[in-house]
């Protein structure tokens, strides 16, 4: 769609939003920038998007600066009047659906588009995507260095930290556009069509958003929704509802599945101790998983899914092990910090939800203090308590969910829990109680909200504590 002149709502002045506003003014659109805290600093709005926008080469800074000021911002309400004036309405992730202004706009007959809409219809040569609920960050820089290395112009966008509508007008016919996608910006696609896309897995998360598991599922397989027979879809063997998936897909892309536990016809698959390629009769073996920088079956899975769609892509064998091997593994996933006093302490701060955090303790070698807890999103601990395994010496809580997770502790047999006000004081009695020969795990099983912005924030205060104990 060509969107100048369009008159573009963009629901959200965070980063998401201002990407879109910035992307919406290099195209000669007319965005008009909504935020429900009615309190918004219009001027510092203005500010930070002269400061923050990319624009490609065919908008001069004039041209942007022109835009900016003459940009439409309403904080609390839209007007009725305004309203009958919308073409299109971008919404940022953290905007739901059954927002009253959403189901307005939806009421009205416009378009709803979701950030990833707005930024692929403006990208320019292929785009491969990837969604699951856990293991996209890793999958989507594993695979970014695979085509950065294979491809002469490579785009890593997403929720792996770059907003994706600030690099839509940098890409060019032979650009490689590499997205990490959430549910959150699935909801809302239309003409969203990747060349080869991946579902990771499906576990229980974010079910305050989406409310059941069903749906949750269906939103994520939405990523696939408008690829055709020349496409591939990347899919999981063990995931049950993936396997379901797999079989509606007749007719559209191709399903190429990975497995960590079955050896398959057709495929990446683990084989004594490697991660193996077999495409009709030929079985490449691609690289032993002991020489790989990242840890644990979940990153094997992860390695076998971005392998595969390199390899759908075209990008030869050789050149798909060199970057495997030299791969390492991405900030606040079972990370390692440092060494204190014989205890190795790990940031596992992107362990979001249960799934991911049993992830984490099932990477840990040692016994483990493990500091876990944050926002609540609704989500069951039973599972993660019982994956311990005899793992763990101490559970160390914090946030909104601690006394909910201590109770589903005891529930599951695990007693050794300890309650704390904040992060702080979690890794002081960590440091205080954990022996040499101990590992020190922070993976919360929960959302940072409350307590930071981000997991990310969450994560770099946790090393800066690490850092500043005594040796």
């Amino acid at each position: 769609m060509d969107l100048q002149g369009k008159r573009v709502l963009v629901y959200g002045a965070g980063r998401s939003g201002m990407g879109a506003v910035s992307l919406l003014l290099s195209r000669s659109a007319l965005p008009v920038l909504f935020d429900e805290n009615e309190s918004l600093d219009e001027a510092d709005v203005r500010e930070r998007l002269l400061n923050e926008a990319q624009a490609d080469e065919e908008a001069s800074e004039t041209d942007l600066k022109r835009g900016a000021d003459a940009l439409v911002i309403c904080a609390g309400k839209v007007s009725d009047e305004l309203l009958d004036k919308l073409d299109i309405a971008v919404l940022s992730p953290g905007v739901p659906c059954d927002k009253p202004l959403v189901q307005e706009l939806y009421r009205r007959g416009i378009p709803v588009w979701s950030e990833i809409e707005l930024a692929w219809n403006e990208t320019r040569g292929e785009t491969l995507a990837i969604t699951g609920t856990n293991g996209k960050t890793t999958t989507t820089a594993l695979l970014g260095k695979i085509m950065a290395d294979a491809r002469p112009s490579v785009f890593v966008v997403g929720n792996i930290g770059t907003a994706w509508t600030g690099q839509a007008p940098k890409t060019r016919p032979d650009s490689v556009t590499v997205a990490e996608v959430s549910s959150f910006q699935l909801e809302t696609i239309h003409r969203f069509h990747p060349k080869i896309s991946a579902i990771l897995n499906i576990t229980e998360d974010h079910l305050n958003r989406h409310h059941t598991m069903e749906e949750y599922a269906r939103v994520k397989e939405r990523i696939a929704m408008n690829q055709d027979s020349g496409d591939v879809c990347v899919l999981n063997a063990e995931d049950p509802y993936l396997r379901q998936f797999g079989k509606e897909l007749e007719g559209g892309p191709k399903a190429a599945w990975f497995s960590s536990a079955s050896i398959l016809e057709e495929g990446a698959f683990l084989k004594d101790g490697w991660i193996i390629i077999r495409d009709g009769q030929k079985e490449y073996p691609l690289v032993r998983t002991q020489e790989l920088k990242i840890l644990g079956t979940h990153n094997y899975e992860n390695a076998m899914a971005a392998a595969l769609m390199a390899y759908y892509d075209g990008v030869p064998l050789e050149s798909i092990q060199k970057s495997m091997l030299e791969f390492t593994a991405v900030p606040h996933r079972i990370e390692y910090v440092a060494e204190k006093r014989g205890v190795v302490y790990y940031n596992d701060s992107k362990g979001t939800n249960p799934d991911a955090a049993i992830k984490g303790i099932e990477a840990m070698n040692r016994p483990t203090y493990l500091i876990g807890g944050g926002y609540d999103k609704g989500s069951s601990y039973d599972e993660w308590i019982q994956a311990f395994g005899g793992k763990v010496r101490k559970l160390i809580l914090i946030g909104q969910t601690k006394e909910k997770i201590r109770d589903a502790a005891l529930k599951n047999g695990f007693e050794d829990v300890l309650l704390c006000e904040d992060l702080e004081e979690a890794v002081a009695k960590c440091a205080l109680l954990a022996q040499p020969g101990d590992a020190v795990l922070l993976s919360p099983a929960c959302a940072s909200w409350g307590q930071f912005d981000n997991y990310e924030q969450r994560g770099d205060r946790f090393k800066e504590m690490v850092r500043a104990l005594e040796e």
